[in-house]
Formats: structure tokens, sequence, C-alpha cells
């Protein structure tokens, strides 16, 4: 196995949200049907999926050059799936950096598991490469940091897979808050609740024959390999994951923040735990996260495993003013006046259900007609590294502040933990050698 560094030394390094938005019907339109993006698609088992329906969506502007996974039998299968949908058969790798190499290539996905996210996209701007990347667009605090670095010394886009930023309805709604709709806002509630079960107790397993466990693994420090980990229980590891705070509660949040244009948070608390199963889930099953300003509150409460619904959603987003109340989600908003009277109701007529990972979406094929129509130079990233990673941080410090079961102050300018070394401890993470991120 090449190490990251190797491979780095063998490269040829490359050379505020926008209301800009539309189908990617229309962004097709504006690009011309014979000007195609190569993109590589790494990580085929879940969000990969989405992937591949948004380049189908696109595909008088985009053409799938790459597909990448570091498990054959998920690539063997995801590739059959592509030729049929496509009409064309993409190169198929187990190691992404085959992709990197590719001087067809013009940009990645990346839906592979947390840890990889900002490494694989580091990897990708020193390649020359832009980069979509689904939440969270970094694993620890520092790796969203080094994130930015490498964008901006690059000069490479970078989208966080975000996609509700390029939702129509909610771009206007949003608009309209912050034209008046509701008053003054000064609070907002973002929830998320499902009915997951056990991930059990994980036993030592012999590692798959399908399945390059060294590469799987990348950046994170080895170690053997257990049968409840692969494909989907790593989120709830703190080795590879980041919790149902950052797999979810991302989402929600940053529609809490962009509503309420509120930045880096001064103070984080977090409260919860793993109440519903004894397993070998490290993170909360149940939190309530408060982030506080100076004049604004934004809560985040997640229910991995207790599936009642709030505002008759299993998902969404409720914004307060001084005159009323928005609650949004996947399906639409329902408007409210000061007394809680609904004034105003939109509906997409689909369904904001939590079911289901791949999650292929209108939104989806929206977010990445914006990535490449600005890719172009036809439009702005909705979801930008700068701003997504301000939202990625605070979920960050929301675990952060859970894992040592106090209040964080937070210094506003660089989101960094004040007075506090045992939580800074936290702000980055320990690598396998040789796969350090660098930029």
């Amino acid at each position: 196995m090449i190490s990251r560094r190797n491979f780095v030394g063998g490269l040829a390094a490359g050379a505020a949200a926008s209301a800009f938005a539309s189908t990617a019907k229309s962004y097709a339109q504006i690009l011309g049907a014979n000007d195609r993006l190569n993109f590589a698609i790494n990580g085929l088992n879940g969000r990969g999926h989405a992937h591949l329906t948004a380049m189908l969506a696109n595909r008088a502007s985009a053409r799938v050059a790459y597909i990448c996974d570091v498990d054959s039998g998920i690539l063997g299968k995801f590739a059959i799936e592509a030729e049929q949908k496509l009409g064309y058969q993409p190169k198929s790798a187990t190691d992404f950096r085959h992709a990197l190499e590719s001087r067809e290539v013009d940009a990645i996905t990346i839906a592979t598991p947390d840890h990889w996210h900002t490494p694989m996209a580091v990897l990708a701007l020193k390649a020359g490469k832009h980069v979509y990347v689904e939440k969270p667009s970094s694993q620890n605090p520092r790796e969203g940091e080094l994130l930015l670095a490498a964008q901006k010394k690059y000069r490479k886009l970078v989208q966080v897979g975000d996609q509700q930023r390029s939702s129509g309805y909610t771009i206007r709604v949003i608009g309209q808050i912050h034209e008046g709709l509701i008053g003054d806002t000064y609070m907002a509630k973002s929830w998320y609740a499902n009915t997951r079960g056990s991930m059990g107790i994980g036993k030592p397993a012999p590692v798959p024959a399908a399945l390059d466990w060294d590469l799987w693994q990348g950046p994170a420090p080895r170690s053997e390999y257990k049968d409840n980990i692969q494909p989907y229980n790593w989120h709830w590891l703190r080795r590879y994951g980041t919790g149902e705070t950052l797999n979810n509660g991302t989402h929600e949040v940053d529609i809490c923040r962009w509503a309420l244009q509120a930045g880096t948070p001064r103070a984080v608390t977090a409260s919860g735990g793993r109440y519903q199963f004894k397993d070998d889930w490290e993170f909360p099953d149940t939190i309530v996260t408060n982030f506080e300003y100076p004049d604004k509150l934004i809560s985040w409460e997640g229910r991995s495993c207790q599936g009642l619904r709030l505002y008759d959603r299993d998902r969404g987003s409720v914004i307060m003013g001084s005159r009323g109340s928005v609650v949004i989600d996947r399906a639409g908003y329902d408007v409210f006046d000061w007394k809680g009277k609904q004034t105003d109701s939109y509906r997409t007529g689909s369904d904001a259900s939590t079911g289901g990972f791949e999650s292929a979406d209108s939104m989806t094929n929206a977010h990445f007609a914006n990535f490449i129509a600005a890719i172009r130079g036809q439009a702005r990233l909705n979801s930008p590294i700068s701003v997504a990673n301000v939202t990625v941080t605070m979920l960050l410090l929301s675990n952060i502040a859970w894992f040592v079961d106090r209040l964080l102050r937070v210094d506003t300018e660089t989101a960094h933990i004040v007075d506090d070394p045992e939580a800074m401890k936290y702000w980055s993470r320990t690598y396998q050698p040789g796969w350090e991120v660098t930029v």
C-alpha cells in the first residue's frame, strides 16, 4: 500500500453562501450539452447512490469517469448499476488515488466514512480536483481548519453536502425571514428522531475477502476488524464517526444558523447519553445541545432511538421571532403568527422521512447542479467550505462538550475552546503514521 506521504510526493499539486439556485435542468441549459465535467464518485454503499442519481440528473453537464470503493463486492454491484443507468461504463478502482492521478478527472465526490472526508478532500485539492464532500466535512475541528487552508491554497472549489442550501423553497422562505417575515429572530430549535436498533457488541472476525481493511481505515490508527463496524455502524465509533449530531444534526442546525444569520456561538453545552441500548455505541443516542449567542439561541435535540415526532415531523427546524415562527423541513414549511396561528404553508409533495440512508432527492440533484455551474463560473457555491465549516465545527464542539461534560466557552473568531486545555485535546486526532493531513 502506498503511503499518503509518498503519494502526495508523486502528485503535481493543482492549482458567503449564495441565494442563487435553480433546477438541474436549467443549469444544464446554461452550461450546454457538450460541455461536461468528469467526476469520480468515492464511497458507493450509501450516499454514493445519490451522487450517481445526481450525475444522471445533470448528465448534460457531467460525466462519471471513475467509481471507487475499498470493497470490491460493493464496487462490482455499483458498476453494474452505473452502466445500466448511465449507458456507459465508468472506470472502477478500489483505491481512489488512481482517480486522483487521472488527468481526465475534474472533480471528485466523497461519500466515504467521516474519518476519510478531510484527508481525501485535501489530497484531491492537491491533485488539482474540485471537491464535493458529504457532511460532516471534517471529523474533528482541526481538520476543518486544514480543509479551509487547502481550499484557499489550491484554489479549487469545495462544496459540502448540505443539500437543503440548494432547495428553492428553503432559499425563498429563509430570504423572507431575513426580510422580517416573523420579526426579529432570536431562537431556533432543530431535531431528529429515529428508531435505530442496537449495534451489538462486536467480535473480532476475519476481514471479508472483498474488503481492503487497511485502506478502509486509512488515516485512522490501526485496529482489528470486528463484525459490527462495516458498512454503517462506524458512525457510532469515535475512531471513525461523529455520531448522530454530525450525521443528521448538521443539516438541521445549518438551517437554524442560516435563518438566524448566526456565526460561531460564544458557548456550547451538551447533555445526554447512550440510554436505549448497552453496546459498542460511543456517542449519545439522546442529546440536547444549546449554542449560545449574545442575543440568540440555537438548540439541537437528537434522538436516534426514540421516534416521537415534533411538529408532526421526525426531523426539522423551527425558527422563532418577535412576530411569529416558521417550521422548515425537507417537505416544505409552515408559517405561524406570534400566538401560534398558522398563516401560510408550502408542501413539495414528498415526505421528509428519516428512513433510507441513500437519500437521493431533488435537493441533492440541484446541489450538484450548483456545484457544476460554480466550477464553470456560472454561479457561486450554495454551501462552500468557508460557510459549511462553521456549522460543522459547532456540532463537533457539541460532541466535545459531551465528552468533557461541561459548558465550553468559545472564541467566536477562531472557534477555539477558551481556557480549557482538557477540552482542546479533542480539537484534533491521532493519525496512522504516513497519513497525517498536511496542506
